[in-house]
Protein backbone atom coordinates (compact mmCIF):
# COMPACT_ATOMS: atom_id res chain seq x y z
CA UNK A 1 0.00 0.00 0.00
CA UNK A 2 1.29 3.46 -0.93
CA UNK A 3 0.85 6.50 1.29
CA UNK A 4 -2.88 7.36 1.43
CA UNK A 5 -2.56 11.07 2.30
CA UNK A 6 -1.53 13.77 -0.19
CA UNK A 7 1.40 16.11 0.27
CA UNK A 8 0.57 19.26 2.24
CA UNK A 9 0.86 21.63 -0.71
CA UNK A 10 -1.02 24.88 -1.31
CA UNK A 11 -3.71 22.91 -3.15
CA UNK A 12 -4.06 20.63 -0.11
CA UNK A 13 -4.59 23.56 2.25
CA UNK A 14 -6.92 25.37 -0.15
CA UNK A 15 -9.20 22.33 -0.47
CA UNK A 16 -9.02 21.71 3.29
CA UNK A 17 -10.17 25.24 4.15
CA UNK A 18 -12.96 25.16 1.57
CA UNK A 19 -14.05 21.72 2.81
CA UNK A 20 -14.40 23.15 6.32
CA UNK A 21 -16.45 26.04 4.91
CA UNK A 22 -18.77 23.60 3.14
CA UNK A 23 -19.04 21.62 6.37
CA UNK A 24 -20.29 24.72 8.16
CA UNK A 25 -22.64 26.09 5.51
CA UNK A 26 -23.80 22.71 4.22
CA UNK A 27 -24.75 21.48 7.67
CA UNK A 28 -26.62 24.72 8.41
CA UNK A 29 -28.47 24.54 5.09
CA UNK A 30 -29.66 20.95 5.56
CA UNK A 31 -30.50 21.27 9.24
CA UNK A 32 -32.13 24.72 9.23
CA UNK A 33 -33.21 25.79 5.75
CA UNK A 34 -34.25 22.39 4.41
CA UNK A 35 -35.71 21.64 7.82
CA UNK A 36 -34.16 18.22 8.38
CA UNK A 37 -33.00 19.12 11.87
CA UNK A 38 -29.68 18.39 13.52
CA UNK A 39 -30.42 14.74 14.34
CA UNK A 40 -31.63 13.69 10.86
CA UNK A 41 -28.90 15.67 9.09
CA UNK A 42 -26.26 14.14 11.36
CA UNK A 43 -27.60 10.63 10.76
CA UNK A 44 -27.67 11.03 6.99
CA UNK A 45 -24.19 12.51 6.84
CA UNK A 46 -22.82 9.84 9.18
CA UNK A 47 -24.19 7.10 6.90
CA UNK A 48 -22.60 8.75 3.86
CA UNK A 49 -19.34 9.17 5.76
CA UNK A 50 -19.23 5.50 6.71
CA UNK A 51 -19.84 4.51 3.08
CA UNK A 52 -17.16 6.90 1.79
CA UNK A 53 -14.70 5.79 4.45
CA UNK A 54 -15.27 2.14 3.52
CA UNK A 55 -14.35 2.95 -0.10
CA UNK A 56 -11.36 5.04 1.02
CA UNK A 57 -10.01 2.21 3.17
CA UNK A 58 -10.19 -0.21 0.23
CA UNK A 59 -7.95 1.97 -1.91
CA UNK A 60 -4.30 0.98 -2.12
CA UNK A 61 -3.04 4.51 -2.69
CA UNK A 62 -4.13 8.15 -2.50
CA UNK A 63 -7.10 8.70 -4.83
CA UNK A 64 -8.08 12.40 -4.80
CA UNK A 65 -11.84 12.17 -5.36
CA UNK A 66 -12.61 9.67 -2.58
CA UNK A 67 -10.08 11.15 -0.17
CA UNK A 68 -11.54 14.66 -0.44
CA UNK A 69 -15.13 13.42 -0.46
CA UNK A 70 -14.35 11.75 2.86
CA UNK A 71 -12.82 14.97 4.19
CA UNK A 72 -15.92 17.00 3.24
CA UNK A 73 -18.20 14.45 4.91
CA UNK A 74 -16.02 14.39 8.03
CA UNK A 75 -16.31 18.17 8.09
CA UNK A 76 -20.11 18.03 8.02
CA UNK A 77 -20.29 15.28 10.65
CA UNK A 78 -17.79 17.05 12.90
CA UNK A 79 -19.89 20.21 12.68
CA UNK A 80 -23.06 18.27 13.46
CA UNK A 81 -21.52 16.63 16.52
CA UNK A 82 -20.62 19.99 18.03
CA UNK A 83 -23.97 21.56 17.09
CA UNK A 84 -25.86 18.63 18.62
CA UNK A 85 -23.96 18.93 21.89
CA UNK A 86 -24.52 22.68 22.05
CA UNK A 87 -28.04 23.10 20.67
CA UNK A 88 -29.72 19.85 21.72
CA UNK A 89 -27.93 18.88 24.94
CA UNK A 90 -27.10 22.38 26.15
CA UNK A 91 -23.40 21.65 26.68
CA UNK A 92 -21.38 24.85 26.76
CA UNK A 93 -18.81 25.59 24.08
CA UNK A 94 -16.17 25.85 26.81
CA UNK A 95 -16.89 22.26 27.90
CA UNK A 96 -17.11 20.83 24.37
CA UNK A 97 -13.87 22.56 23.32
CA UNK A 98 -12.04 21.07 26.29
CA UNK A 99 -13.64 17.65 25.75
CA UNK A 100 -12.71 17.49 22.07
CA UNK A 101 -9.18 18.70 22.82
CA UNK A 102 -8.77 15.87 25.34
CA UNK A 103 -10.28 13.34 22.91
CA UNK A 104 -7.87 14.43 20.19
CA UNK A 105 -4.96 14.20 22.61
CA UNK A 106 -6.01 10.63 23.47
CA UNK A 107 -6.17 9.68 19.76
CA UNK A 108 -2.70 11.13 19.18
CA UNK A 109 -1.34 9.35 22.27
CA UNK A 110 -2.75 5.98 21.19
CA UNK A 111 -1.59 6.53 17.62
CA UNK A 112 1.96 7.38 18.68
CA UNK A 113 2.08 4.56 21.22
CA UNK A 114 1.06 2.08 18.51
CA UNK A 115 3.00 3.42 15.52
CA UNK A 116 5.73 5.66 17.03
CA UNK A 117 4.87 8.39 14.52
CA UNK A 118 2.09 10.87 13.74
CA UNK A 119 3.43 11.77 10.32
CA UNK A 120 1.02 11.96 7.37
CA UNK A 121 3.83 10.70 5.13
CA UNK A 122 3.59 7.17 6.53
CA UNK A 123 -0.13 6.36 6.19
CA UNK A 124 0.37 3.08 4.36
CA UNK A 125 -1.30 0.59 6.71
CA UNK A 126 -4.99 0.28 7.57
CA UNK A 127 -4.34 0.77 11.28
CA UNK A 128 -2.46 4.01 10.68
CA UNK A 129 -5.19 5.21 8.36
CA UNK A 130 -7.86 4.53 10.98
CA UNK A 131 -5.88 6.54 13.51
CA UNK A 132 -5.51 9.30 10.91
CA UNK A 133 -9.25 9.56 10.20
CA UNK A 134 -10.09 9.45 13.91
CA UNK A 135 -7.70 12.37 14.43
CA UNK A 136 -9.20 14.24 11.46
CA UNK A 137 -12.73 13.82 12.86
CA UNK A 138 -11.77 15.22 16.25
CA UNK A 139 -9.83 18.11 14.68
CA UNK A 140 -13.03 19.10 12.88
CA UNK A 141 -15.15 18.77 16.02
CA UNK A 142 -12.56 20.67 18.08
CA UNK A 143 -12.17 23.35 15.43
CA UNK A 144 -15.94 23.82 15.23
CA UNK A 145 -16.28 24.17 18.99
CA UNK A 146 -13.27 26.48 19.30
CA UNK A 147 -14.42 28.60 16.37
CA UNK A 148 -17.94 28.98 17.75
CA UNK A 149 -16.48 29.75 21.15
CA UNK A 150 -14.36 32.55 19.72
CA UNK A 151 -16.87 34.09 17.30
CA UNK A 152 -20.08 33.61 19.29
CA UNK A 153 -19.49 32.98 23.00
CA UNK A 154 -16.58 35.44 23.24
CA UNK A 155 -18.25 37.83 20.80
CA UNK A 156 -15.36 38.31 18.37
CA UNK A 157 -17.65 38.11 15.34
CA UNK A 158 -16.99 36.50 11.97
CA UNK A 159 -14.63 39.10 10.51
CA UNK A 160 -12.36 39.24 13.56
CA UNK A 161 -12.53 35.45 13.72
CA UNK A 162 -11.24 35.15 10.16
CA UNK A 163 -8.42 37.62 10.88
CA UNK A 164 -7.50 36.02 14.22
CA UNK A 165 -7.37 32.43 12.95
CA UNK A 166 -5.51 33.50 9.81
CA UNK A 167 -2.92 35.19 12.01
CA UNK A 168 -2.54 32.04 14.13
CA UNK A 169 -2.03 29.91 11.02
CA UNK A 170 0.54 32.40 9.73
CA UNK A 171 2.34 32.12 13.07
CA UNK A 172 2.39 28.32 12.84
CA UNK A 173 3.75 28.56 9.28
CA UNK A 174 6.49 30.91 10.46
CA UNK A 175 7.44 28.49 13.23
CA UNK A 176 7.62 25.67 10.68
CA UNK A 177 9.86 27.63 8.30
CA UNK A 178 12.31 28.58 11.06
CA UNK A 179 12.79 24.95 12.01
CA UNK A 180 9.72 23.96 14.00
CA UNK A 181 8.68 20.33 14.27
CA UNK A 182 6.93 19.52 10.95
CA UNK A 183 4.49 17.01 12.44
CA UNK A 184 3.44 19.31 15.30
CA UNK A 185 3.08 22.36 13.07
CA UNK A 186 1.08 20.37 10.50
CA UNK A 187 -1.49 19.25 13.05
CA UNK A 188 -1.71 22.69 14.64
CA UNK A 189 -2.40 24.22 11.24
CA UNK A 190 -4.86 21.43 10.44
CA UNK A 191 -6.84 22.19 13.60
CA UNK A 192 -6.80 25.95 13.01
CA UNK A 193 -8.04 25.71 9.41
CA UNK A 194 -11.35 24.38 10.75
CA UNK A 195 -12.37 27.51 12.71
CA UNK A 196 -10.91 29.66 9.93
CA UNK A 197 -13.07 27.94 7.31
CA UNK A 198 -16.13 28.02 9.58
CA UNK A 199 -15.70 31.72 10.36
CA UNK A 200 -15.17 32.47 6.68
CA UNK A 201 -18.26 30.44 5.74
CA UNK A 202 -20.39 32.23 8.33
CA UNK A 203 -19.02 35.59 7.22
CA UNK A 204 -20.10 34.91 3.64
CA UNK A 205 -23.40 33.14 4.31
CA UNK A 206 -24.93 34.91 7.32
CA UNK A 207 -27.13 37.96 6.87
CA UNK A 208 -25.84 41.45 7.45
CA UNK A 209 -27.95 41.60 10.61
CA UNK A 210 -25.65 39.00 12.18
CA UNK A 211 -22.42 40.48 10.83
CA UNK A 212 -22.20 38.50 7.59
CA UNK A 213 -22.11 39.44 3.93
CA UNK A 214 -25.43 37.77 3.17
CA UNK A 215 -24.63 35.35 0.32
CA UNK A 216 -26.69 32.64 1.98
CA UNK A 217 -25.82 29.04 2.76
CA UNK A 218 -26.86 27.74 -0.69
CA UNK A 219 -24.75 30.17 -2.69
CA UNK A 220 -21.76 29.79 -0.36
CA UNK A 221 -21.94 25.99 -0.41
CA UNK A 222 -22.29 25.82 -4.21
CA UNK A 223 -19.43 28.31 -4.68
CA UNK A 224 -17.00 26.36 -2.52
CA UNK A 225 -18.12 22.93 -3.71
CA UNK A 226 -17.49 24.05 -7.29
CA UNK A 227 -14.02 25.28 -6.33
CA UNK A 228 -13.29 22.00 -4.53
CA UNK A 229 -14.34 19.97 -7.59
CA UNK A 230 -12.04 22.00 -9.85
CA UNK A 231 -9.10 21.64 -7.45
CA UNK A 232 -9.71 17.90 -7.03
CA UNK A 233 -9.71 17.50 -10.82
CA UNK A 234 -6.39 19.35 -10.89
CA UNK A 235 -5.04 17.18 -8.03
CA UNK A 236 -6.16 14.04 -9.90
CA UNK A 237 -4.29 15.15 -13.02
CA UNK A 238 -1.15 15.81 -10.98
CA UNK A 239 -1.46 12.41 -9.25
CA UNK A 240 -1.87 10.57 -12.55
CA UNK A 241 1.15 12.33 -14.02
CA UNK A 242 3.17 11.46 -10.93
CA UNK A 243 2.09 7.81 -11.16
CA UNK A 244 3.11 7.63 -14.82
CA UNK A 245 6.48 9.19 -14.01
CA UNK A 246 7.13 6.66 -11.24
CA UNK A 247 6.07 3.79 -13.48
CA UNK A 248 8.38 4.98 -16.26
CA UNK A 249 11.36 5.04 -13.87
CA UNK A 250 10.80 1.53 -12.59
CA UNK A 251 12.78 -1.21 -14.35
Amino acid sequence: MRNKVPEATLVFWAIKIMATTVGETGADYLAVHVGLGTALTGGMMLALLIAALAVQLRMRKYVPWIYWLTVVLVSVVGTQITDALTDKLGISLYASTIAFALALAVVFALWYRSERTLSIHTIYTTRRELFYWAAVLFTFALGTAAGDLATEALGLGFMIGVVAFSALIALVCAIYYVGGNPVLTFWLAYILTRPLGASFGDLLSQSRTYGGIGLGTINTSVLFLSAIVLLVIFASAVEQRSTRTIAAREP
